[in-house]
C-alpha cells in the first residue's frame, strides 16, 4: 500500500458524514413546492388551488419527520431546512393567501393582520426549536403552525367552494380568523399532539374502522369538512386548559 491509499478511508467517512440524506429531505422540498405553489396561486387569484397547496404541504410536512425516524435518516441539517420550509408554507403562504385574498381591501387593519399572523409563525417555530428538550411531548405550546395555515387555508377553500363573496362580512371573518390563528400560536394554550400514537404497535378492529369513517367523511366534502375538523381542533386547546383551570 502506498502512500496515497491511506487517507481514502478518512476522506470517504468524512464525506459521509457531511453528507444529506435524500429520502426525507425530498418530503420537505416536496412540502416547501408546495407552499410556493399556494403562494404563486394565490398572485394568479386561483384561490382555491392556494389553498389546496397548503394542506398538500402539511400532508408532506407530517410524513417527512416520520420517514426520517423510520429510516434512521434523522440529521441536524434535516432539522433545519424542515423548520425553514414551514416558515415558507405555514407562515409567509397563508399570509398572503389571506391577504390578497380578503384582507387587502381593509387597508391598515389587513396586513396588519397578515403580519401578525407571519410573525406568529415564526416565533412560533422558533420556540418550538428551543424547546425541544423541555416540554410535554404529548403537546403543543400553541397552535401548531400546520394546523394554524389549515385553518386560513381552510375558509378560503370553503369559501370558495361555497361561492361566498367577498364582501364586508367574509373580509371580517377572515380577519379574526387570521388574527385567531396568528396569537394562538404564540400563547401557552395545550394542543394535543398525538405524538404518543405508535404506528408500529398493533391496533383493534374499530381503530381501522374509524379511519376508513374518516376518510369516507372527508371525501365526502373535502373543504367543509376539513375546515371544520381543523376549527374544532384549534378551539380543543381552549377548552382542555379550561377545564384544567376549573379541575386545580
Amino acid at each position: 500500500m502506498n502512500d496515497f491509499d491511506s487517507p481514502k478511508p478518512l476522506l470517504n467517512s468524512a464525506f459521509r458524514r457531511r453528507g444529506i440524506y435524500l429520502l426525507p429531505n425530498l418530503f420537505t422540498t416536496a412540502s416547501l413546492f408546495a407552499g410556493f405553489y399556494s403562494i404563486v396561486m394565490a398572485m394568479n387569484a386561483r384561490f382555491d388551488q392556494a389553498a389546496v397547496g397548503i394542506f398538500v404541504a402539511m400532508v408532506l410536512d407530517g410524513l417527512d419527520g416520520r420517514i426520517a425516524r423510520l429510516t434512521h435518516t434523522q440529521s441536524a441539517f434535516g432539522a433545519e431546512y424542515d423548520s425553514l420550509s414551514d416558515m415558507v408554507s405555514f407562515g409567509a403562504a397563508p399570509a398572503l393567501v389571506m391577504y390578497v385574498w380578503a384582507l387587502q381591501p381593509m387597508g391598515r387593519l389587513g396586513w396588519i393582520a397578515a403580519f401578525v399572523y407571519c410573525a406568529g409563525a415564526a416565533l412560533r417555530l422558533a420556540r418550538f426549536n428551543t424547546n425541544l428538550d423541555v416540554t410535554d411531548k404529548r403537546f403543543f405550546q400553541g397552535l401548531p403552525s400546520p394546523a394554524a395555515a389549515a385553518l386560513c387555508a381552510g375558509l378560503v377553500w370553503v369559501s370558495d367552494d361555497l361561492g361566498f363573496r367577498r364582501e364586508d362580512t367574509v373580509r371580517a371573518v377572515a380577519c379574526v380568523v387570521t388574527l385567531f390563528a396568528g396569537l394562538t400560536m404564540v400563547s401557552n394554550v395545550p394542543f394535543y399532539s398525538f405524538k404518543d400514537i405508535n404506528l408500529r404497535r398493533s391496533v383493534p378492529f374499530w381503530a381501522i374502522l374509524l379511519i376508513v369513517l374518516a376518510m369516507i367523511l372527508i371525501s365526502s366534502n373535502p373543504p367543509v369538512i376539513l375546515f371544520l375538523g381543523f376549527v374544532v381542533y384549534s378551539l380543543s386547546g381552549y377548552v382542555y386548559w379550561f377545564w384544567l383551570r376549573q379541575n386545580r
